[in-house]
This record gives structure tokens, C-alpha cells and sequence, in this order.
């Protein structure tokens, strides 16, 4: 309305609570008022982020209709729905990141095995409903569909992190709040996400099949093949099998059809996503490895565009399971590696590349303003010098490669990766070059304020604009000329917004005006007058404003359609500049962190030699990390599938738990290694069973999860995944955690088709036994010093090793009381005596018993306890029981304490 956007009623009520704005009304007939609030037109898009950040849908209405020829009210019409799903500039979005709308709806065939290959059988009592999902980023138009199993479903949530989530009416009344079931099966819905409702027949395939063959021809019209309205028409986009996901697709249409139709013509054509092309990884996993939280990102991330941010977080989010893949990818940092001059010269050219995805989807969404095509052209104007760049980077790459390590990998796969980063970053110099012709290098900020279009380009822009300069002459002629016939010398012309243009004289010469003026205001030392020729004049002033600034505005739709028509072009540059962003970016890391290329296999063991984990050195000075090796499977006699793992507290299992995990996974997305050599024989899933947490308001205690997380890798994990466990059993009594934790092992190893590669650490000293009983099973532990009863910790894996946990020593390392730390010694000290578990303390862990065999027959443990001495420290308590305080100096006092504590010191150097 005018120059604001208006609220009204209780939507201006919350409107002017969030946004701090001022509250007022207006008149609505006979004697009511209606609340009102408003923003400036030209602050939107920051008010709308507080808006859709504070989880509300803002409904966005505009004039359609010509205020000049409306007559009452000016007809106006909802321009689009902005929701969290659907944002497209602004605060909300983070440049490095996707902002996902997702639609999901349940499988007809429920829990018949099917296109994500996810495990099936009620005898197992799990959850193998199937559910359709179909993801969306409507700012860089890239369109996800895949049918994952309930299993998977959290590890898509926690990968995606949708904004917005589409669900069928029924399925979202059934969910209940955030983290319910849907359906009364579905996993725990994604934190923060904003549920929508739809109706179920929006999700039915055979309807999402149409929508998505009409969306395909509306884009990109021959290239959809003719197709009818039938699933058959989307069989060369690789879909078969995905007829739920197909279903949630076409909600999604049909929810922007409705929402902000303009954002379809940035959609690109679907992606099918499949269980067996990528490695599965669950939230637990997700956290353990730092993915969740960005430490891994924020320890590897050298990208320098926001496109390139993006795919890197996608690989890291969704590893390539095929060997192949991964070495195509690694193919390609390699061959950035050698040069380090022509690299860092590449990395500067990137610096600062703008968002073409998300600039392109701005003009295709007719969103883009003058600025964001000058920004758009200056991007492609850039990439003849990238590919120049790019090509001074990789030039002779593959003969250094071979001359370095004959035979390990091609040249020619080199060379092709060389080509592969080139391809798509031409063909885009024609659509920069209109731009250039017909914006101007400093264009406004809106349109209305003039000088958008450049001069010489567009014939009726030049006219009007002349027109529009003429008139201000005639202006100035008009106003000489009239000085002159009045003979007032200070007569001059003014203008204002309600009266227009007008004479305006001072009042004591307004009685020696001409009598053609006709007075139209009185000021208190002025006159104004309407004279008219003066008004014949504003009209063709106003008119010629008013037609430049629609000139302007047609031109600047005109060149929006030119520059869509480059789409193509432009979405293959920018995808092949985020490309060699991310090969740089991971070269330049290889370089400076000393990582090697692995070796990515389809089979055997995996090996890594001298690994480091890449969070935790980050974070130390170079080096000081302790690398170690890691060796598991291969089929081998002496290759073990299996490592128990034991060593004290604070001595690095966890770290070297969680390194081998990352290693592995960076292998997997084409990432260098922090190792000296890597040979991964690619996985299929990584599961971590790290730490310990509780999910109170699920009613689930930390023993609870550990459990649930455990069976869960039990049921899922296949002879080609790695498995990480850590302490597993310590939540509950120690015989009860030491018979769950053996048994997990012998699961594991019994397993048909062959034992997971899996890395156990335990403080359960009683299960490397397991390595002598069982083939598939070593022992390993990290090893430890001992110098002068002090504990060195040396962070090494070495085979074998100490049955002792040191967790009296890290208790003191903590800064536990002296006396409680004394105490723990001494109970220690009569456990390891008595041959008995720490169960006999209550369920109070064991802290390395020597041997935790059940007493013999009728023999019990007697632990004297504390508050009732033995005979020992009779002689200091009576010594403390026979001071008098009162009688003893400040000095005597403080002498006798010294005198007393240096007894207590000999008798705990003693004990020792």
C-alpha cells in the first residue's frame, strides 16, 4: 500500500510484538478502527527473515492493477508465500549451506524390501516401513528423491536438516510434536523443521509422475522426451522403483505451484539417490565424527566460493560407497596437487566468485534486481580466466604423477580428471556480455530510482530519458521567461508531491503578477501560483518519468528471459567452478597438513599407516600428534576383523577409534588422508557406538541408548562396514556389561558372510581372551610407561599389552581429593588381593582388576570402610585426637600441622 507493506488486526498485533515496529489503526467504516503495522517496501526482505525465522508463514501482496485507471480499491493479488522452506535471499540463508524443503510420505508396499536396499524381516521386531522423500533447494534448484527405511530415515534427517518439511495430513496428525512417530512408525521428526501440512492424494504417485513430466517440458521442454502422464516418462532420469518418492515430488510441486510458482523454473531435473551407491551414516555416527556440529568442515574446509562450501559438505554428507567414484574424485585433487604456484593463483581467482546457483535461481524467479545481474555478469565474465588458470594448474600433472609412483595410478585418469574440472566452465561469455551492455556499472538499488539501463542500449530508454532531460530545460526556459514578463527577479519554479508544479513569488510582489496566475497557496512570506502552461509542461514531465521508469523496467524483464535462456550454460559453470573449488581446496589442504593420496579398493583389509585424525591435529602444534596404524580384515590368516582394544583412560583409544573412522570416510569422498599411506577397501556403512548420553524425555536412560544404538548396528552392519565401539556394557553391573560386551564380539564374529572390520575398546580386560579363543579376533593396546610410580602415557597402539585401566591415576591427574584418591588405591589394592569384581562394590565399575574370577566357594570380601580405621592409622589418629587447639599458638599450630602432614605423606609413599 503505497510506499509499506501492511499488516492488519492480530496479524498486525504480532507483526509490530516481533518486529518492534509501531502499533496504529485506521478508520473501517462507522466508528471502528482496525489495527495496523507496515514496513518500508524497500526493507522486506529483512523484516520478512524475523518473520520466517520466528517459524510463520508470511503471505506477500501486491498491487496487479494501474492505480491511474483503478476505480475504488486497486486490485491486488498474493504474490507468493514465503515459508522457511521457500526463502530465497537474506539473513536465513547461510551461503555454505542448502536450505532444505523436504516432502515425505510412507511406501505402499510398507515393508517390502525395496530401492534403498535397506534390511527387511519382522522377526528381528524392527521398524522396515519405507518412506518416499523428495528434497528441494529452491535457491540453487537442485531436486533429491530416494525411498530410504526407517533405519536410514534419521541419518537423512540429520544429513538434510530440512527447514521445511511436507507431510500427508493424516501422517502429521498421527506424528504428534517434533520427535513423535508418524504414522506410528516413522523415526523422530528433524529438529527445528516447520511441518506442513498437505492433503494425501497431493502425494500419490501416479499424480507426481504428471507433475513432474509437466515440470521437465516447462523447463526444458524437448529435452523431457515425449512423455505422457504416466511414470514411463521418467524412466531415462534413472527412477525406477522410487514411486513413493516420485508421490512426495509432486507434493512439492504442487506446494510451490501454490507458494511461489515463479521458483519451478529453477528446478533441475530430479536425482535419484540410492542405498547402494552411497556409505550410510546414522546421527550417532554423524555426531561421533564431528559432521553434525562442522568441527570435521571447520578443520578441513579451504574452499573460497559459498557453491564450493556447499558440495563439500555434500560429499562429507553422503560418501560414494563404489571404489571407482571415490578414485574418480581423488583423480581430480591430484592432479591440483604438484603445482603449488599455479594452485594458489587458481585458489585466488576463485577468491570471491559469486553464488551463480543461487544468482541464477534469483533470475529465473524474476527476483533479480540490477545489482544481482552485475553481480551474475562480473561471475562470468571470470570464468575464461578460471579455465586458464585451471589448465596452468594441471599441465603436465599426470607425467609427474607417473614419474613419482609408476603404475599405483593412470596418467590417463588423471588426465581425464583434468578434463572433467575444465568441462562446463565455457559457453557463458555471450550471456555476461548482454548484461554488460545493458545495465550500467552502478546501477540503483530499485528500479523506480532511474539510470538502471545503460545508455545506447535500448532506443526508447534513450528517447524518454531525453525527453525527461529536455523538459528540465524547459523548466529552466519557462522560469527565465516569466521573471522577465513579471519583472519579478526572485519569481522561481518549485515542485511538491500533492500540488505538482507551480510560481511562487514573494507576497509583497504577489499583486504585480500577470493576471493568467491562479493562486493556489499561501505561505507566510510566499505565493504560489498555478500557471498553465507550467501544468501542461508537468504533465509531459511526469508522463515521461513515468514511461522512462516502465521502459526501464520492460528492458529489465527482457533481459532477465535472455539470461534464463543461458540457464544451462550457466548452471554447468557454476556447477564445474564449485568443482575445481572443492579438487583445489583439497589439494591445498593435502599440501599444507601432509596428507596422501589412499588407495580406494572394492575388497580386502583395511590399512592405514602412521594416521593421524584430522580434528584433534588441527588443534596441536605440527607435530606433536602420535600417528598409529590400523589393520582390519583383508580374509588372511594373521588379518583380523576384529581388534579388542584396551589401554588406561586418557591415553587415546577414543581418538584412535574415531581417526581410523574419518580416515576412511574422507578416503570414500575423494579426500586426501592424514596418513602416510592409506589402502581402504571401501565400505558400505560406518556405525560409532561412542560416549554416553541419555534421552530423558523419551523415558530412555544412558544404559538405554547404549543398548538401542548397539542392537542397531547388530542388525544393520554387513561384512563391508566399519564398526566402532567403545565401551560397550559399562551402564550397567560388570558382570552384566562384561557378558553383553562378549557377546556383541561373538556376534559379530559369527556373523554369515563374514565379521564387520571392527574396533572394540573396552576396559573389560576379561575379553582379549576372546583373541586367543577366536581367529577372527586380535588384541591391541595402547601402550604405557611407568617411571618412578609415575604413569607416562605414550598414545602408541602396539600389539597386546598391559590388563590394567589407570583410572586411579587419571582420577588424580583430575584433582580428586588427596584422601578420596588414597582410598580408591586402597580399595583397589584389596580387590586385585581378593580376586573379585568390582560388582561386589555395588555395581561400582572395575578399574583393572587383575583377575575377575568369582571368589572361591564361601569366601567373601571383607573392605574395611572408611571412618573405621585398622591398626595402621591408630598412630595418627591418636596424635590428631590428642591436640588442643586453645592451648597452641598460631606458630605451634601451624608447626604441628606441618609435623602431622609429613607423617600422613610417609605412610601414602608407603602404600604407593
Amino acid at each position: 500500500m503505497g510506499d509499506f507493506y501492511e499488516t492488519f488486526d492480530d496479524d498486525a498485533v504480532l507483526a509490530s510484538r516481533l518486529l518492534g515496529i509501531a502499533l496504529t489503526s485506521r478508520p473501517m467504516g462507522g466508528d471502528g478502527r482496525v489495527p495496523l503495522a507496515g514496513v518500508p517496501h524497500h526493507q522486506l526482505e529483512r523484516y520478512l527473515d524475523r518473520l520466517v525465522a520466528a517459524g510463520h508463514r508470511v503471505a506477500i501482496v501486491e498491487q496487479v492493477g494501474d492505480p491511474a485507471q483503478a476505480k475504488g480499491i486497486v486490485e491486488r493479488r498474493v504474490a507468493r508465500i514465503v515459508t522457511p522452506g521457500t526463502v530465497d535471499g537474506g539473513a536465513l540463508l547461510e551461503a555454505a549451506s542448502h536450505n532444505w524443503l523436504v516432502a515425505a510420505v510412507p511406501a505402499a508396499d510398507g515393508g517390502r524390501g525395496g530401492a534403498d536396499g535397506g534390511a527387511t524381516g519382522g522377526a528381528t521386531g524392527r521398524d522396515t516401513r519405507r518412506w518416499g522423500l523428495a528434497a528441494c533447494d529452491v535457491t540453487t534448484g537442485e531436486l533429491e528423491l530416494q525411498v530410504v527405511s526407517a533405519d536410514r530415515l534419521p541419518g537423512e534427517w540429520e544429513r538434510l536438516a530440512p527447514r521445511e518439511l511436507l507431510l500427508p495430513a493424516a501422517a502429521s496428525e498421527a506424528s504428534g510434536e517434533a520427535g513423535g512417530e508418524v504414522g506410528g512408525r516413522m523415526a523422530g521428526l528433524p529438529a527445528g523443521a516447520l511441518v506442513t501440512e498437505r492433503p494425501a492424494r497431493e502425494f500419490e504417485p501416479r499424480r507426481g509422475a504428471r507433475r513432474l513430466i509437466e515440470q521437465l517440458r516447462e523447463r526444458s521442454g524437448a529435452e523431457a522426451g515425449e512423455a505422457g502422464a504416466s511414470p514411463a516418462g521418467l524412466e531415462g532420469y534413472g527412477l525406477e522403483g522410487l514411486e513413493a518418492a516420485i508421490g512426495a515430488a509432486g507434493a512439492l510441486i504442487g506446494y510451490l505451484r501454490e507458494s511461489w510458482p515463479q521458483a519451478l523454473a529453477h528446478l533441475r531435473p530430479p536425482r535419484a539417490l540410492r542405498a547402494a551407491e552411497i556409505v550410510h551414516l546414522d546421527p550417532p555416527t554423524r555426531r561421533n565424527l564431528g559432521l553434525s556440529d562442522g568441527s570435521l568442515v571447520a578443520a578441513i574446509d579451504r574452499t573460497e566460493t559459498a557453491a564450493g562450501g556447499r558440495l563439500l559438505r555434500a560429499r562429507l554428507a553422503l560418501p560414494r560407497r563404489r571404489a571407482a567414484e571415490a578414485e574418480a574424485l581423488l583423480d581430480e585433487v591430484a592432479c591440483l596437487t604438484e603445482r603449488g604456484l599455479e594452485r594458489e593463483t587458481l585458489r585466488r581467482t576463485l577468491r570471491g566468485l559469486p553464488d551463480l546457483e543461487r544468482l541464477l535461481g534469483r533470475v529465473r524467479a524474476a527476483t533479480a534486481t540490477a545489482r544481482h545481474l552485475l553481480q551474475l555478469r562480473r561471475g562470468l565474465e571470470r570464468m575464461p580466466e578460471l579455465r586458464a588458470a585451471m589448465e596452468a594448474a594441471t599441465a603436465g600433472g599426470a607425467d609427474e604423477a607417473d614419474e613419482a609412483d609408476p603404475g599405483a595410478h593412470a596418467g590417463a585418469g588423471m588426465a581425464a580428471a583434468a578434463e572433467r574440472l575444465a568441462a562446463g566452465l565455457g559457453g557463458v561469455v555471450d550471456a555476461a556480455a548482454v548484461i554488460a551492455a545493458a545495465v550500467d556499472d552502478d546501477p540503483p538499488a530499485r528500479i523506480a530510482d532511474g539510470g538502471t539501463v545503460r545508455p545506447g542500449f535500448d532506443a526508447e530508454v534513450d528517447r524518454l530519458r531525453a525527453l525527461a532531460a529536455g523538459a528540465r530545460e524547459r523548466l529552466a526556459a519557462l522560469e527565465a521567461e516569466q521573471r522577465e514578463r513579471s519583472g519579478i527577479a526572485s519569481l522561481r519554479v518549485g515542485y511538491h508531491r500533492v500540488y505538482g508544479y507551480y510560481l511562487e513569488a514573494p507576497r509583497a510582489q504577489a499583486g504585480a503578477v500577470p493576471e493568467d496566475y491562479e493562486p493556489r497557496q499561501t505561505l507566510a512570506n510566499n505565493q504560489r501560483f498555478r500557471y498553465p502552461p507550467l501544468t501542461e509542461l508537468e504533465r509531459e514531465i511526469l508522463g515521461a518519468g513515468d514511461a522512462l521508469i516502465e521502459a526501464e523496467r520492460a528492458v529489465m524483464e527482457r533481459l532477465r528471459v535472455q539470461v534464463a535462456a543461458a540457464g544451462p550454460a550457466i548452471e554447468r559453470a557454476a556447477g564445474a567452478a564449485a568443482r575445481l573449488d572443492v579438487s583445489a581446496a583439497l589439494a591445498a589442504l593435502a599440501v599444507e597438513r601432509g596428507y596422501t593420496r589412499p588407495r580406494v579398493v572394492e575388497g580386502g583389509a583395511i590399512e592405514i599407516t602412521a594416521g593421524r585424525h584430522p580434528i584433534v591435529e588441527a588443534e596441536l602444534e605440527a607435530g606433536s600428534f602420535v600417528p598409529n596404524d590400523v589393520v582390519l580384515g583383508g580374509g588372511g590368516a594373521a588379518e583380523a576383523d576384529i581388534v579388542v582394544l584396551t589401554g588406561p583412560n586418557m591415553s587415546g583409544k577414543s581418538t584412535y577409534l574415531r581417526q581410523a573412522a574419518l580416515i576412511v570416510l574422507l578416503a570414500q569422498c575423494g579426500s586426501y588422508v592424514p596418513a602416510e599411506r592409506a589402502r581402504i577397501a571401501a565400505v558400505d556403512r560406518i556405525f560409532t557406538r561412542v560416549g554416553a548420553h541419555d534421552e530423558l524425555a523419551a523415558g530412555r536412560s544412558t544404559f538405554m541408548v547404549e543398548m538401542l544404538e548397539t542392537a542397531a548396528i547388530l542388525h544393520a552392519a554387513t561384512e563391508r562396514s566399519l564398526v566402532i565401539f567403545d565401551e560397550v556394557g559399562r551402564g550397567t553391573s560388570t558382570y552384566d556389561g562384561l557378558a553383553i560386551a562378549r557377546a556383541v564380539i561373538e556376534h559379530l564374529h559369527h556373523r554369515p558372510g563374514g565379521a564387520p572390520r571392527t574396533l572394540f575398546a573396552t576396559h573389560f580386560h576379561e575379553l582379549t581372551e576372546l583373541a586367543r579363543l577366536l581367529p577372527r579376533v586380535t588384541h591391541r593396546s595402547v601402550a604405557v610407561r611407568e617411571e618412578g610410580g609415575a604413569v607416562v602415557f605414550l598414545h602408541r597402539i602396539v600389539d597386546g599389552g598391559d590388563d590394567r585401566s589407570y583410572g586411579v591415576h587419571v582420577a588424580a591427574l583430575a584433582g580428586m581429593p588427596r584422601a578420596v584418591v588414597a582410598r580408591a588405591r586402597e580399595l583397589l589394592h584389596e580387590l586385585e588381593r581378593a580376586r573379585l569384581p568390582a560388582a561386589a562394590l555395588d555395581g561400582v565399575a572395575p578399574d583393572g582388576a587383575a583377575d575377575s574370577g568369582p571368589p572361591a566357594d564361601g569366601a567373601q570380601l571383607v573392605l574395611p570402610v572408611l571412618g573405621a580405621p585398622g591398626p595402621r592409622d591408630e598412630p595418627l589418629i591418636e596424635a590428631l585426637a590428642a591436640l588442643e587447639p586453645d592451648t597452641l599458638s598460631p606458630f605451634e599450630a601451624l608447626q604441628r600441622l606441618y609435623e602431622l602432614r609429613g607423617e600422613a605423606r610417609e605412610r601414602l609413599l608407603i602404600e604407593g
